[in-house]
């Protein structure tokens, strides 16, 4: 878990080029380690912006479990970061963006801006999401995944976010690998591999498991 003293020499040399990723499924202390690594900066001159998708309506800003909250920017694109001259920019449930807006990561890195990135990256059907996928071929400086605590057999083993319909798993197959609306349409649980249900492969094609 990044502590103050963590944060602190990241905080001074916050115009260095770095891209960093925490990645996990829910409940796993993600928006924590977001929180842990931002909220300094603003005692600080590092001009820096969080984006969350403005397809995420369920928060405000970037609030933790724990407590935390950051404010956050909602956009339709990350490309609205290119507009401003900004020494970080962060950005909350990054595979609520589309391949585009990893495009613009790049850009981000590509002009010196250091880019912290947070966000869920296996889908309901326990594949990496589409962005993410793109995220992680950009070469990150640092990746760190977290894990939770199973919402069916209670132990801290959870690496798959399990998607409720109804509070039954949402096994259906979808065009590409998409985050599903945050509207109140689906619930989500953390579980681990054993307690994680995966969709039936669909024909032609193999899954592992």
């Amino acid at each position: 878990m990044t502590t103050i003293d963590d944060v602190r020499p990241a905080a001074r040399t916050a115009s260095q080029v770095s891209l960093d990723v925490v990645l996990g499924p829910m409940k796993s202390g993600k928006s924590l380690a977001l929180i842990s690594m931002l909220s300094p900066l603003q005692f600080t001159r590092v001009r820096h912006r969080v984006y969350q998708s403005e397809r995420h309506v369920r928060d405000t800003g970037v609030t933790s479990r724990s407590g935390g909250e950051l404010a956050t920017t909602k956009v339709a694109s990350l490309r609205a970061a290119l507009d401003e001259q900004l020494d970080v920019v962060a950005v909350d449930e990054v595979h609520m963006f589309g391949l585009d807006d990893i495009g613009v990561v790049g850009q981000l890195l590509r002009r010196g801006t250091r880019v912290v990135l947070a966000g869920i990256d296996l889908d309901h059907r326990g594949e990496l999401f589409a962005p993410v996928r793109a995220l992680l071929e950009l070469g990150p400086d640092t990746v760190s995944y977290r894990r939770a605590v199973c919402d069916q057999c209670r132990d801290f083993s959870a690496t798959h976010t399990q998607v409720l319909r109804a509070g039954e798993p949402f096994l259906e197959h979808l065009g590409g690998s998409e985050a599903l609306p945050d509207d109140g349409t689906f619930s989500y649980e953390a579980r681990c591999r054993s307690c994680f249900v995966r969709p039936e492969p669909a024909r032609g094609s193999a899954m592992i498991r």
